[in-house]
């Protein structure tokens, strides 16, 4: 499922159970990260669920590994992901991705220990972003 598709989906969502299955499909779709990146390095902290994110710089774009034990916090790191991946270091820092969770009502439609992780995974990527740039 791309991005787009993800929109589409949870915009036309009829109740709150369509949009957990959007959202559980964004992370289904993600490509299977290696186990051997699932380390303490790459763990978020703060997160109810454990989430890894490991950046790849490629070209001088990122590229993002990233996974969870939970159907649904794998979903929300897929769209932090998705809207980062692929894109210049100056790109991602320029990304609202507070604007665009804001914009879905992510918040409200989730749990708080769901959506507590949320700003560890988007300074993961952010940070990720930093190091790329100055590099």
């Amino acid at each position: 499922m791309t991005l787009d598709e993800f929109r589409a989906e949870w915009d036309s969502a009829l109740d709150l159970e369509d949009r957990y299955r959007a959202l559980i499909a964004l992370g289904a779709a993600l490509a299977p990260m290696d186990p051997a990146l699932k380390t303490e390095a790459t763990r978020v902290p703060g997160c109810s669920a454990n989430v890894w994110v490991y950046p790849v710089a490629e070209a001088g774009r990122l590229r993002f590994q990233a996974d969870s034990d939970a159907a649904i916090t794998k979903g929300i790191v897929a769209l932090i992901v998705a809207l980062a991946d692929g894109k210049s270091p100056e790109a991602v820092l320029a990304t609202d991705f507070e604007g665009v969770i804001g914009e879905l009502g992510l918040r409200a439609h989730l749990s708080s220990n769901r959506t507590q992780g949320v700003p560890n995974m988007i300074a993961r990527v952010r940070a990720a972003a930093t190091r790329l740039a100055s590099a």
